[in-house]
């Protein structure tokens, strides 16, 4: 499919231009033997060059330039040279803005000289150079246009490569996150009862007082562990719940459960709060509280939220721990202080942390009330991606002004040296007012609107002009040029306007005002074509005109309304994706919150449960083993959580076997089963005496290449050349940027091989059959 679109065009293009060279179709005079060897020659350098344009487009457009030089100067009278400017819109699609203006004045200075070279120097070099500039002008800003919307379709491939990415990693995610907390909760406080217990039950003939002591440390380390657990059930069941009201009540509910567990806890909350800085504090306070409920049990603690010169500043502080064999400090991961940090970094805030003088604990944060949270991925693309362009307005409307006045200096050359000196300075009016009348179009994206209604009225100027400066009509024809303006105004209105059903009358009036301002232009001497014309006959003559123009304005209309809505509806697919993908992360990681606090309440809890209870009857032995068992139920679940998707083990820790090229087949056919069209070629010849770390690495690539979260069909095609094999896969628009694009070039790299990522969405990696590509670590987004 990618060579069918890369070849087509060029084909085309070379068979109109031959057709050109039958007599009675092209110029009067076709080319003679010689000549036709020479632009033979030049069609097939064009088409060879522009079947390149898209992964080479600077050479391309440098052999273009050569080959319209040589058909050019093979046959100066008929050769077309529309090369070079199917080129040039390539290179400004896919180069940087300062290549493309170097390339529009390599084209430029090109045709200059072969004109120079062809006609000799004279005067009307300057009007076709200046036709050329505008040419190339507006081929580059098209094409500027076109890649600053790809660039827009880059970022949002990127942001949801990375949800994508996100979302297969959150059930992973959220498990190593729960087993980590629930590991620094309660599985030192188990293994501790565990050895006090044993110790007592060992030594209880020589050191009888040992048991007493066992006993009741038992019952105190297990209420301390009972309470945790049941604190971190309160809040997953607490994350179960939907976000439906404000989040000073969330706050207000997330400090009273911790007052529940017998925390004394003060709290001083506004009653308003929300926004992002609101969530950032929700999170900061369940953090800062629990830390404290970790390191210091039993100590008073106090919420404090206050509003200060549009900020808001968080104070989260408890007292020193009643006793030091209660405090739990040293036992936990070390991940709290930098997780709230990160919270409030996210906010665009900052946070500090501390001792306090009397031995407690403080927490600081201060965030800017209702701000956004910091997206470094999407600085406001979204609300920018129709308007923001920084060559394609303005060379579009340069290219609508020096147009026209190229065009009415052109058609000047045949005029005698004295009638050309006599209208001279109604000729400077009209060029003038031609670029007068496209000047609005600078603006053109970001007040639509405004510029068609500055457009129409300059348009009305000209036939004020031309009666107050009495302008020749020779010359006053030359405004008709300017309708082009027109055109590109009512494009905008249609593309960028707001509300596009409210549109309508913008071809209606650009189609009355140029009929009106075109008829009065030609009546403004009282005549047309040497009759007299009065107001019934000017009337007439506006709707004659009116007749050919409204389709015009409407068709263009029509186009900017498709290319508005397949634009609409290609941003509408990347919300829509990015929210299910997002809505999918957040369920995979609930289903494991759930499934956590399930097992918490079946397994652990109840072991905890009992062994408190024991250790309040007093029967060591009967401790000893309710914490084994309890202990035992935590190792298991923790070794439950510890495993993530895709680390090489199968049930029970036992390794998976490698996958192989001949895995794809089952790959692709469990997509289809999901309702995606996924189809592979190749996999007998590609995996025949195939090494099996090659077949791992090709099975990993296309895998990541299809998982990127595209939902369209997709085609992936192996085939075997000598040592080299080639995985093509189209269809993966998601997979040629962003995090997964990046992890694919490191892979490729580390077995020595080539990756191209083309945004249409294919994807083409080159691998030696008999490398042993490295292991490759999985990059976070």
């Amino acid at each position: 499919m990618e060579t069918t679109r890369n070849w087509l065009l060029p084909l085309l293009l070379a068979t109109g231009q031959g057709a050109l060279m039958w007599p009675g179709v092209g110029p009067d005079s076709p080319p003679g033997a010689p000549a036709l060897f020479g632009v033979v020659a030049a069609l097939a350098v064009e088409t060879a060059a522009l079947g390149w344009r898209r992964t080479a487009p600077v050479r391309a457009l440098a052999w273009t330039l050569g080959a319209a030089v040589l058909g050019s100067l093979a046959w100066p009278d008929g050769y077309p040279a529309l090369g070079p400017l199917i080129a040039l819109y390539s290179v400004a699609v896919r180069c940087p803005v300062p290549v493309t203006v170097r390339a529009v004045a390599a084209g430029v200075g090109v045709e200059w000289v072969l004109a120079g070279v062809l006609e000799g120097p004279r005067a009307a070099l300057l009007s076709e150079t200046a036709i050329a500039l505008g040419v190339y002008l507006l081929c580059a800003g098209l094409g500027e246009a076109r890649r600053q919307w790809l660039a827009g379709r880059l970022t949002a491939a990127r942001r949801l490569a990375g949800a994508e990415h996100t979302r297969r990693l959150a059930a992973d995610q959220e498990r190593r996150r729960l087993a980590r907390e629930l590991h620094d909760v309660s599985a030192h406080h188990l293994t501790s009862v565990v050895v006090t217990v044993d110790a007592a039950h060992r030594l209880q003939d020589s050191r009888p007082d040992l048991a007493a002591e066992a006993l009741s440390f038992a019952e105190r380390t297990g209420t301390e562990t009972l309470t945790a657990l049941q604190r971190l059930v309160g809040l997953l069941r607490d994350t179960d719940r939907p976000d439906q009201g404000p989040m000073s009540g969330r706050i207000e509910e997330l400090v009273a459960g911790f007052g529940r567990l017998g925390r004394p806890v003060t709290a001083r909350i506004p009653a308003d709060l929300a926004g992002p800085s609101a969530e950032a504090i929700h999170g900061i306070v369940r953090e800062a509280l629990t830390n404290a409920l970790r390191y210091a049990p039993g100590a008073a603690c106090r919420v404090l939220v206050r509003r200060a010169d549009g900020r808001l500043e968080l104070t989260v502080e408890n007292a020193p721990p009643r006793t030091a064999s209660q405090a739990a400090g040293g036992l936990g991961a070390g991940r709290g202080l930098a997780g709230m940090r990160e919270r409030a970094a996210a906010a665009g805030g900052e946070l500090t942390a501390g001792p306090t003088r009397e031995g407690g604990w403080r927490v600081r944060a201060t965030l800017p009330e209702g701000a956004e949270p910091r997206r470094p991925q999407e600085p406001g693309w979204r609300r920018d991606v129709l308007r923001e362009q920084r060559l394609a307005d303005p060379a579009l409307a340069l290219a609508a002004m020096i147009l026209p006045v190229s065009f009415a200096l052109a058609l000047t050359e045949d005029w005698s040296g004295a009638a050309r000196r006599a209208a001279l300075p109604a000729l400077l009016l009209v060029c003038g007012l031609l670029a007068l009348h496209a000047l609005p179009l600078l603006w053109r994206r970001r007040a639509p609107w405004t510029v068609l209604g500055a457009v129409l009225a300059t348009a009305s100027l000209g036939p004020a002009a031309v009666v107050a400066c009495q302008v020749p009509p020779g010359v006053a024809e030359f405004l008709v040029l300017g309708t082009l303006v027109e055109t590109l105004a009512v494009y905008a209105v249609a593309g960028y306007g707001q509300g596009p059903g409210r549109t309508w009358p913008a071809p209606a009036a650009a189609t009355l005002v140029t009929a009106c301002a075109v008829t009065a232009m030609s009546c403004a001497d009282g005549s047309v074509g040497g009759e007299p014309v009065g107001p019934g006959g000017a009337v007439v003559l506006a709707f004659l005109l009116a007749v050919p123009l409204a389709p015009v304005f409407v068709a263009v209309w029509g186009a900017g309304l498709f290319v508005r809505r397949r634009r609409l509806r290609a941003l509408a697919f990347d919300d829509f994706a990015l929210a299910a993908s997002m809505w999918q992360a957040d369920r995979a990681a609930e289903a494991e919150r759930q499934r956590l606090a399930a097992t918490l309440r079946d397994a652990v809890l109840e072991h905890t449960r009992a062994l408190v209870a024991a250790a309040r009857r007093g029967d060591l032995a009967e401790v000893a083993d309710t914490a084994r068992a309890a202990l035992a139920a935590m190792r298991e679940m923790l070794h439950g959580l510890g495993g993530s998707a895709g680390d090489g083990e199968g049930p029970g820790g036992r390794l998976a076997p490698s996958p192989a090229v001949a895995d794809l087949d089952a790959l692709c056919g469990a997509l289809r089963s999901g309702g995606r069209d996924v189809r592979v070629r190749g996999l007998a010849e590609a995996a025949r005496e195939l090494p099996p770390s090659v077949q791992v690495s090709v099975y990993r690539i296309v895998e990541a290449a299809l998982g990127a979260g595209d939902l369209g069909p997709a085609r992936v095609t192996l085939r075997r050349r000598r040592s080299t094999l080639r995985i093509t896969v189209t269809g993966v628009r998601l997979a040629v940027a962003g995090p997964v694009a990046e992890r694919l070039r490191v892979q490729v790299a580390a077995g020595e091989g080539r990756i191209l990522c083309e945004p249409a969405g294919t994807l083409r990696v080159s691998l030696p059959a008999g490398v042993v590509p490295a292991p490759v670590q999985e990059v976070s987004p």
